[in-house]
């Protein structure tokens, strides 16, 4: 378990998303921890093992020290992992493995568009901004087309339907809300600002059904002012995902800026050892 200290620790160093003890805490049920300069999370057999040294270089062998370290002490039989690297050795034990960019963007003067410009004003002149700390019934029903519409995967599903109760508890967290006329949601952002230097934009959705050109552009230049407003010298805009989601991204300036490598390891005990040990244990 985390001090008040070790938490504000994390969030004063915080550089990646993942790092927002909150929101890791919120999504996974699981319990926090500080283990050498390393942020994880534990719950049942399962911990998530965030792989960003919070001061240190990162360094495979103290990469593979601080993993021997989860292990042994909370012996998992699922564990989660991200890092800038993944050894060789450990991705061909992946179950679940995927590789990707972070991308960033900063928040004094970025340089817009006039392409952009356009979409701002027509989207301005249709859609009223609001920034929230609830979620309703219209980003229920906002969610729900997004899913039959897109088909993500799994864990974007489940990320995204406990937003809702994220943001209610979260006292850093925003939806931010793009809204046609006649209460209609044409799209929002959820985003946070828990971490000392970065905003936090953890997922959205836009809506065909109420489609407005240039909501999620309403909403990215409402981010960029809610991060200066909150002294935030840079967005973390999350993973480039797909092209035309980089696209999205790069047409604002933002950049890749440090490598993401996820692996999902299963570990299976051994049942006869697990049962010699269970007996020890009773009669010690």
């Amino acid at each position: 378990m985390l001090t008040p200290e070790e938490e504000s620790y994390i969030l004063t160093h915080a550089y990646v998303p993942e790092h927002t003890v909150g929101l890791m805490t919120s999504l996974s049920g699981g319990e926090p921890f500080l283990i050498d300069d390393h942020f994880c999370c534990c719950r049942d057999n399962w911990v998530i093992f965030v792989g960003y040294p919070l001061r240190q270089p990162f360094g495979t062998a103290n990469f593979e020290a601080v993993l021997a370290k989860i292990k042994k002490k909370f012996k998992p039989g699922r564990l989660s992992l991200i890092a800038p690297i993944v050894p060789p050795y450990l991705t061909a034990e992946c179950r679940e493995r995927d590789s990707d960019d972070y991308y960033t963007l900063e928040t004094r003067h970025p340089v817009i568009r006039s392409s952009v410009k356009r979409n701002l004003r027509k989207a301005a002149g249709q859609l009223t901004v609001e920034r929230a700390a609830r979620m309703g019934a219209a980003h229920q029903e906002l969610m729900r087309e997004f899913m039959r519409n897109v088909s993500p995967p799994a864990r974007v599903k489940a990320l995204l339907f406990k937003m809702p109760q994220y943001v209610g508890a979260a006292p850093c967290s925003y939806v931010l809300n793009a809204w046609c006329a006649g209460d209609k949601l044409a799209a929002f952002y959820v985003v946070d600002f828990r971490a000392q230097d970065f905003g936090n934009y953890i997922i959205g959705c836009f809506s065909r059904k109420n489609y407005v050109l240039g909501a999620s552009d309403l909403l990215m230049m409402e981010l960029i002012k809610l991060s200066r407003e909150n002294a935030k010298g840079y967005i973390h805009l999350g993973l480039g995902v797909s092209s035309g989601i980089r696209r999205f991204k790069e047409k604002w300036g933002a950049r890749p800026a440090r490598r993401y490598e996820m692996c999902e390891l299963v570990f299976k005990k051994p049942i006869i050892l697990e049962a010699i040990r269970e007996m020890i244990s009773k009669f010690q």
